[in-house]
């Protein structure tokens, strides 16, 4: 009899003949994100099982668990040879101070078993009634379960609760994004969207130096490390664009700021993925959300991208969808900490909704933006988070 930690996955079931690859990915994540613990993680048909970990760790090793993608479920269990009669007194002994109602679950991989799935339960659960009169059976909306989880191995996990994970896919199993990360709201919410499906997460932000101040770079920085949870490590790179909206100011129509702005940043954010490698631009963009993201500003502004994929996890989220997943993953206090990003400074009083592209490649043609995009490209910072 053992203490143990039992996880599940979910979609990997669907990957047939690529099944392993995804199984032994999630598996080197499991590990890393566990790697400061004392402890052994092991790999059996569809389940992960970690081990020999001192239990004063448990709670810390639980809230790690919760962060990474691919992880369906896991269960504090305790793993025992299959054996029905040390089932059964394993199961009565969990609910021998319980009240209220309950439900035994069982699942069989282990078709050498006698009994099928339905007889262990209805076994099972006949045994806990008749040890504790407290106790009456509700197979809907039961107060407890008693979960039996028979391998194929002789080895089976009897436990009471079942924690829920992100799902998805493992990172590192759907390429490598490079996310425009704001410091708002949205963009580490598309962020931890993406991670979830898999893909491996590097930032680039975006500041206009003094114009923006530290403490706004140092929030970007805090809101990476609080990715980091869910998607491994990230580079953070840190890109000064105070030259080129100082130019646009200077020379362009104010309408057209953010629009040429972010212009600029979509052909860095490009040509940063075709210097590191990577395969895709991220957004936290919602579409009718801000001026800037109206559909027309979008075809606008994208239309500088070349052959990089922008792909825009949020595209379809209304805010409050947007907020509650930021709390989730304790992001939201910090990106509504009240430091400015670059997109507000030299904000114009009635940014245009409806670029044409015609209209801004005239303003766009009256600041050396090639050269704009070259100076602020030499002068990026890497932060390793």
């Amino acid at each position: 009899m053992e203490k143990v930690i039992l996880i599940r996955y979910c979609e990997i079931h669907l990957k047939g003949k690529n099944r392993s690859f995804f199984e032994n990915l999630l598996l080197n994540n499991i590990k890393t994100a566990l790697k400061n613990f004392n402890l052994k993680v092991t790999k059996t048909p569809a389940r992960y099982i970690v081990s020999e970990f001192n239990e004063n760790d448990e709670s810390e090793i639980i809230e790690i668990l919760k962060c990474i993608p691919g992880i369906f479920s896991f269960s504090r269990a305790t793993k025992i040879k299959t054996d029905l009669h040390e089932i059964e007194k394993l199961s009565i002994a969990l609910m021998q101070d319980k009240k209220g109602t309950f439900k035994v679950n069982t699942n069989r991989a282990d078709k050498t078993v006698a009994l099928n799935s339905m007889e262990i339960s209805r076994e099972i659960g006949g045994k806990i009634l008749a040890s504790n009169k407290n106790l009456t059976v509700d197979v809907h909306e039961p107060n407890f379960s008693v979960s039996i989880d028979i391998r194929e191995n002789g080895e089976t996990f009897v436990f009471t609760d079942s924690i829920l994970g992100v799902g998805g896919m493992p990172v590192g199993s759907s390429g490598k994004a490079l996310l425009l990360l704001s410091g708002g709201i949205d963009s580490p919410v598309a962020g931890y969207m993406m991670a979830k499906r898999g893909t491996e997460i590097s930032a680039v932000h975006f500041h206009s130096f003094p114009f923006t101040s530290p403490e706004a770079k140092e929030k970007v920085i805090t809101l990476a490390n609080k990715l980091k949870k869910y998607a491994g490590k990230i580079n953070l790179y840190v890109v000064s664009v105070t030259n080129i909206q100082k130019e646009i100011h200077k020379n362009c129509h104010e309408s057209y700021m953010i629009t040429l702005l972010r212009r600029c940043m979509f052909k860095i954010a490009e040509r940063l993925c075709k210097e590191k490698g990577l395969d895709m631009i991220v957004t936290g963009e919602s579409l009718g959300q801000v001026a800037s993201q109206t559909i027309e500003s979008i075809k606008v502004v994208e239309s500088v991208v070349e052959s990089t994929p922008v792909l825009r996890p949020l595209i379809a989220f209304d805010k409050n969808e947007t907020i509650l997943i930021s709390k989730k993953i304790d992001t939201f206090k910090t990106s509504t900490l009240p430091f400015e990003d670059c997109c507000t400074v030299f904000l114009p009083d009635a940014p245009i909704i409806k670029p044409k592209l015609e209209k801004v490649l005239i303003e766009e043609s009256k600041i050396d933006a090639e050269n704009l995009i070259k100076e602020a490209m030499q002068n990026i910072e890497l932060i390793e988070i």
